[in-house]
């Protein structure tokens, strides 16, 4: 299957994929469009599997800056070695190799690498008569050791201003004194090329400009697809052992064990007629409610698993029926956990049974828009984890689908602390108030990178977007009134050590003449008290410090009310959903789920 912006490619294609936590050993995996190339005609896929393995020896080659004819040493003819030295003869250059195995050495002659040895002494005389004594241009490390003898050697063989790429693993603390006398650069080549590890690269799709990057980590596998069409490196020998994915777990034990004997490739082989299952029946070590309900969940992060599931898993009215998530692994985990009957990685298999009632949202913030579409177009209650939505353009368009809907379905966002018996307790203190409220709250939320995907354009937008909303809805739950106007400040800092749009106070006016003011901070120290609110009213003030303890002033004696732990109020949200689903209560505050969205978009503006 495709994506819709993966335009350069069909269902069907034959593809080579990379990418840690992508290009995994699994029957079935989601890569993004800058990870994937398409495998060229007469290119067998057994060989394609080689690409991440290739891409690396090529990165490698290229951080050593080499031209056509440049001599070059690789230490090391392992699977990174043995491809290394091939390309490095496709593209011109004079190789000379060494490793202490013997077989390895003769696999590298096969390749036509003459001059290859597992002597050091020998690989110095080599070095020198074929580059007149001058020193190889570069040497290439594809060994895995702790010692650096490699680097050392590697010293002995360069010449003046020669390079040395460490590709593999050694230690790279040489003498300076012997670096200083040649003026050898030494480099630590990164994974496949630019673009690894990038969020905006792997994750989002942005390519970088081949004007100034030439060489991504894409174009790297695209070029050795090429050489492999064109048998300017050849795999097959590489291939020593072949297992069933079914057997993997004890190819890997062999492998560690050291049973295999010689190993340089093991390949995995998967049957290719096998009917994809998209929905499997969960043998449960832990039994949920089977009560009337079935309740549907998409996703299961970090969030969802430690928080929402268990209190979901404590409602007695529901059966938690199907879970759905992405990824083959934590859907089975997660399915077997909770006590969920079903598990898919294709929430269509929950939107489209007609036997799940109800649906719970804990997808990541730029999917939440979706599930209120496909929650409006299937007729389902959905309980939407926050934000609602991560741009105004996407709240636009799903009130005008609500507006066009014959009938709507029960939505909630999940701003669970107006759930809190702390935030309850202090309505009762304000039941009966005369004047206006003058209301602050201070959220000490932590430093989170700039480069975390909560700040990212297509994942998270910013944490305004993702967390503001919550506190937005408990000025209005707490003044019972909407907000008539919004002012924002942020901070003008280097948006790296600081990040600008975490670090905002927020001005609110409420129809009811009360103000309220959000100091929302991620330069704190994170170990210091999170939330803090006051009231002041009548007279009087209330203090709650991170829904633990709330206190009442002004009354002749404090009035205290504790809780044993934190009560955000999560269980007491999802017993409210599962109630209105239910029929046994209506949604708390249905003008205020769709205002909060509006002011929390004010505030970016602002």
């Amino acid at each position: 299957e495709c994506g819709i912006a993966a335009t350069e490619f069909s269902p069907g294609d034959r593809v080579a994929c990379i990418g840690q936590g992508f290009a995994s050993h699994a029957e079935f995996v989601a890569i993004p469009v800058n990870l994937a190339c398409r495998i060229p005609e007469g290119v067998p896929e057994e060989e394609a599997a080689f690409g991440m393995l290739g891409i690396i020896a090529l990165h490698g080659i290229r951080c050593a800056d080499l031209s056509f004819g440049s001599r070059v040493v690789v230490m090391g003819l392992g699977l990174l070695g043995l491809l290394t030295v091939q390309m490095l003869r496709a593209y011109g250059c004079e190789v000379m190799a060494f490793d202490p195995a013997e077989d390895k050495v003769e696999l590298a002659k096969q390749f036509g690498v003459t001059n290859a040895t597992s002597k050091v002494p020998e690989l110095q005389g080599l070095t020198e008569a074929r580059t007149q004594t001058q020193g190889a241009d570069a040497v290439i490390i594809t060994a895995a050791t702790k010692k650096r003898d490699p680097v050392d050697q590697a010293i002995q063989l360069s010449r003046f201003k020669g390079k040395i790429v460490v590709v593999g693993v050694a230690d790279i603390h040489p003498e300076r004194n012997e670096l200083w006398q040649k003026e050898v650069e030494l480099v630590v080549s990164k994974a496949a090329g630019p673009g690894s590890l990038d969020l905006l690269y792997e994750l989002e799709g942005i390519d970088l400009p081949i004007g100034d990057v030439r060489w991504t980590q894409k174009r790297n596998l695209e070029e050795f697809l090429r050489l492999l069409k064109n048998k300017k490196v050849d795999v097959k020998p590489l291939i020593t052992h072949r297992f069933s994915i079914s057997e993997a777990e004890q190819a890997y034990a062999r492998l560690i064990s050291g049973e295999l004997e010689k190993p340089i490739g093991v390949l995995l082989e998967y049957a290719n007629d096998a009917p994809i299952k998209r929905n499997l029946p969960v043998v449960k070590s832990v039994v949920s409610g089977r009560g009337q309900t079935n309740f549907g969940v998409i996703g299961a992060g970090l969030f969802g698993k430690a928080l929402l599931l268990p209190a979901l898993q404590k409602l007695p009215e529901i059966c938690l029926h199907t879970l759905a998530t992405n990824s083959g692994a934590n859907v089975e985990h997660s399915g077997r956990k909770f006590g969920f009957l079903h598990q898919a990685t294709d929430a269509g298999q929950i939107w489209k049974n007609p036997d799940i009632q109800a649906v719970i949202g804990l997808t990541p913030h730029s999917h939440h828009a979706s599930l209120v579409r496909s929650a409006l177009e299937n007729q389902k209650a959905l309980f939407l984890e926050k934000p609602l939505c991560t741009t105004e353009e996407e709240l636009s368009e799903l009130r005008a689908l609500a507006e066009q809907a014959e009938s709507l379905p029960i939505l909630m966002v999940g701003h669970n602390r107006r759930f809190s018996p702390h935030t309850e307790k202090m309505q009762t203190w304000l039941k009966s108030r005369q004047t206006p409220l003058v209301v602050q709250i201070r959220v000490n939320s932590g430093f989170v990178p700039v480069t975390h995907w909560v700040h990212s354009e297509a994942e998270g937008r910013s944490r305004i977007v993702g967390e503001v909303s919550h506190f937005i809805d408990l000025l209005q739950s707490l003044t019972n009134s909407l907000v008539t106007r919004v002012h924002a400040e942020r901070v003008s800092g280097d948006n790296q050590s600081t990040v600008n749009n975490d670090n905002v106070v927020i001005a609110l006016k409420f129809a009811d003449g009360s103000v309220g003011s959000l100091t929302y901070s991620g330069t704190g120290d994170k170990a210091y008290s999170r939330e803090a609110l006051e009231i002041f009213f009548d007279g009087k003030t209330i203090v709650s410090r991170d829904f633990r303890v709330s206190e009442l002033h002004g009354t002749g004696k404090t009035v205290v009310f504790k809780t044993r732990g934190q009560e955000m109020g999560y269980t007491e949200e999802l017993q409210h959903f599962v109630n209105c689903v239910s029929g046994k209560e209506t949604l708390s505050a249905p003008e205020v789920t769709v205002v909060s969205p509006d002011e929390m978009f004010a505030t970016m503006k602002s």
